[in-house]
């Protein structure tokens, strides 16, 4: 298989392109701005899924299913979520086709306008608050914690695969409570969720905090997030968690009676990570010679690759890996034995080296007589011979040290490219010789926020959790800081 992907030093966007189609992820489709995940990628996606819904459901969320066409009116009702997203709406008008006065093609029937516009999903917190106004009467029908697992529009203009999309996949929660306090604890629950998700498989280090009032949801009154640093030293948000208070309540007059029997606004959260996550694994742990994958989340941990020239010796070895699968089918070891006759090894080495399996396995008749086998390792691209005896404990115990070691690796690059500063001159001399997170003390304002962005092209990816209450001086303005916080250039 040849591979021909251009070095991230060369090129990091056209590498990442790249990779993403040669690994087999991806690719464009017939209509602008959207992709089709193909099946290797999709597996991935499932691995997260099936992770991610196993936590919801474990902090006691269920899934439900909302429509994909909201009402062009209930956007009306919250005045900041709808200038949020209204410039990536897409709007259904009409809702037949016909064919045109010379047959040759079809055309809109203009006489089947809709009486009112329908948006295309950008996100669900309209649908799903008018929808809870017939759930809620009474402080016994809370809290609500529901999950949806969906696809969303918003069609943006400029797009790259997983990590900007005219249409992408996510999932989206929407709580309701009785208490502010409630909502809070909820929002920063599944904030840990998500870090933990994002460091446990991912083995992408994160770093948690709070949005400015700047880049908060449209509709929230906090936004948590998740940040993510990239090997092209770019910040990318991993995923978010949002308190919006009573405001969609109020929007939609979601109402209940508490028990001292009088009516108050309910408190909301939403929360939601999308497949940019492909993105972001792709970015934090590959390498120029293709994908690679933290064995928590690849599909294939294990790949068997027979060496023989005869059909009798093929047949010796299936006899073996028969034995050693067996044991991996004990251990939920994920395997997969590539017995195609029509490719040689070295081109099966190359192909599961770009589609970044953890493990790979070389077997062919003189490992038999021997009695050990050739065991490579994706991460780092080492070899080493095992005993047939203590094959499958090595391989588990190999694949526990992999995630490990992918972990230690970002986490050290991300320490590496964290810089702190106290003066904007050396803010600035950090964006124009280094790359990575500034770390910086700000004075809290919005007008400060946007003219460092329009000085730097950088922006404040979060307020970190446990540096929110740091004292200081603005690296701008002089001015006492409101913490410190992490400014980056970003995806």
């Amino acid at each position: 298989m040849s591979k021909n992907i251009t070095k991230r030093s060369e090129d990091y966007s056209k590498w990442y392109n790249e990779l993403v189609v040669k690994a087999d992820l991806a690719e464009n489709s017939g209509v602008r701005g959207c992709m089709v995940i193909k099946p290797y990628g999709y597996a991935i996606w499932e691995k997260m899924q099936a992770e991610l819904d196993k936590k919801f459901k474990e902090t006691g969320h269920q899934n439900a299913y909302f429509p994909l066409f909201i009402p062009k009116s209930y956007f009306s009702k919250e005045a900041s979520h709808v200038d949020g997203f209204a410039k990536e709406c897409a709007v259904v008008t009409h809702y037949r086709l016909k064919t045109s006065e010379d047959g040759k093609s079809i055309e809109v029937d203009p006489e089947a306008k809709l009486e009112e516009e329908l948006i295309v999903r950008p996100t669900s917190e309209t649908i799903i608050w008018d929808t809870y106004r017939k759930w809620i009467e009474s402080y016994r029908d809370l809290p609500i914690l529901v999950n949806q697992w969906a696809n969303v529009v918003r069609w943006e203009m400029r797009t790259r695969l997983f990590l900007r999309t005219a249409e992408f996949l996510w999932q989206e929660g929407h709580t309701a409570h009785a208490t502010k306090q409630e909502a809070v604890a909820e929002a920063e629950q599944m904030l840990e969720v998500y870090a933990n998700f994002a460091q446990d498989f991912m083995a992408m280090p994160v770093v948690k905090g709070y949005k400015t009032e700047n880049e908060r949801f449209a509709g929230a009154i906090e936004t948590y997030c998740i940040e993510a640093l990239m090997q092209d030293g770019k910040a990318l948000q991993a995923g978010t968690s949002h308190f919006l208070g009573q405001n969609f309540a109020k929007a939609f007059d979601v109402k209940f009676t508490n028990q001292e029997g009088k009516q108050e606004f309910v408190w909301a959260t939403s929360w939601g990570v999308s497949t940019r996550l492909m993105g972001a694994l792709i970015m934090t742990h590959s390498d120029d010679n293709g994908l690679v994958l933290p064995p928590n989340l690849a599909p294939i941990q294990v790949v068997i690759v027979p060496i023989h020239k005869t059909d009798e010796q093929l047949e010796q070895i299936k006899a073996k890996v028969k034995e050693i699968t067996d044991r991996f089918i004990k251990l939920n070891i994920s395997f997969k034995f590539d017995d195609r006759t029509g490719f040689k090894p070295g081109w099966k080495f190359a192909e599961y080296e770009m589609k970044g399996v953890p493990v790979r396995i070389a077997i062919g008749p003189k490992d038999l007589e021997n009695g050990t086998f050739e065991v490579a390792r994706r991460d780092n691209l080492t070899k080493q011979i095992v005993g047939q005896e203590n094959l499958v404990e090595h391989v588990q115990d190999l694949l526990e040290e992999i995630q490990k070691n992918l972990f230690d690796k970002a986490f050290e690059y991300r320490k590496e490219h964290t810089t702190e500063v106290n003066t904007f001159e050396e803010f600035q001399d950090v964006l124009e010789n280094k790359t990575g997170f500034v770390s910086a003390h700000w004075d809290g304002t919005v007008e400060t926020e946007e003219k460092i962005k329009e000085l730097t092209k950088a922006t404040i990816r979060c307020i970190p959790i446990d540096r929110k209450q740091e004292e200081g001086i603005c690296v701008l303005t002089g001015k006492p800081s409101q913490g410190r916080v992490l400014f980056a250039k970003a995806y």
